[in-house]
């Protein structure tokens, strides 16, 4: 008798999954809703997400890379998120972010969001927004310059990783940093090497950001004053640099300093892409046209 209380339990998690996966099916129906976003890790089964199949395009987004078999009859696409700890909006975010990038959604579409936390194994939460219009989710309008000078992919592998070092930090410490993509032939423009850039005289295809076997080493070089500069197409040009653009845009919000000033003085300058980490809150910023385009916080 031990284990019926568990059971219970069990039982409530899933039916309040289903409820749902139900009531987000409805409402994409009535509302004639773009897409519907999932996050997968917050399922108790795959299996469930049954229930939307035949309506509007639903996107998972999961940080176990081995489930697009599981989902491929429901899902139209499974993004892939990092594996870090990320808030039920910073779920959203993330899905968002990347379906932009691949042009999967648009500014004025209107999408459902369905979050949950991972250890309770339950979807619990249903957001309906429009692209566009939650400063919250995207905070400029300009999101289609996003992959302008680098590829979806290159894009993802950054985010990615500047998410796993701002929940993760280094040896125990918390981490700032800046990554510059894209454009970076006038980033060198307004830029300078603070040190011996520790990537030169290496193979390009020993550098590119796309190859698993260098995100220690980008890591572990992270801790180093100055910028990251990464091609478009994933190649990492130098770490260490010093952003010299003015920023002459508005004012930032209150709380952020000197590196999201030279994050968005740098996109104002070259058509690139800044992601930066702040060391204090963990919070992953993300810029272009000298503009804050997204925010990500750490849970």
């Amino acid at each position: 008798m031990k284990g019926a209380p568990d059971s219970g339990k069990k039982i409530k998690r899933v039916d309040l999954t289903k409820t749902v996966l139900s009531s987000a099916r409805d409402i994409a129906k009535e509302t004639k809703v773009k897409a519907i976003f999932v996050y997968l890790d917050a399922l108790p089964e795959p299996a469930h997400l049954a229930v939307l199949k035949g309506g509007a395009d639903v996107f998972v987004i999961t940080r176990n890379k081995q489930v697009e078999k599981e989902v491929m009859e429901v899902a139209r696409k499974v993004l892939v998120a990092p594996p870090v700890a990320l808030t039920r909006m910073g779920q959203v975010k993330v899905g968002v972010i990347m379906a932009l990038a691949l042009n999967l959604i648009a500014v004025g579409d209107k999408i459902v969001c369905l979050t949950g936390l991972p250890e309770l194994q339950n979807l619990d939460t249903i957001s309906v927004l429009e692209i566009g219009k939650e400063f919250e989710l995207l905070s400029s309008l300009d999101h289609a310059a996003v992959t302008e000078s680098t590829s979806p992919e290159v894009f993802q592998a950054v985010l990615s990783l500047a998410l796993e070092l701002a929940n993760q930090g280094r040896e125990g410490k918390s981490v700032g940093a800046i990554f510059v993509i894209g454009d970076q032939d006038k980033v060198y423009q307004y830029s300078r090497q603070m040190i011996i850039n520790p990537f030169k005289g290496y193979a390009a295809s020993d550098r590119n950001i796309l190859d698993a076997t260098l995100k220690d080493t980008i890591k572990e070089f992270s801790t180093l004053d100055g910028a990251f500069v990464i091609t478009g197409a994933g190649i990492v040009m130098c770490a260490g640099r010093h952003l010299n653009a003015a920023y002459t845009g508005e004012g930032l919000p209150h709380g952020l300093g000197a590196r999201h000033a030279a994050a968005a003085a740098i996109t104002g300058v070259a058509k690139a892409v800044a992601i930066t980490i702040s060391e204090s809150t963990g919070t992953v910023t993300i810029f272009k046209d000298g503009k804050i385009l997204m925010e990500i916080e750490r849970p």
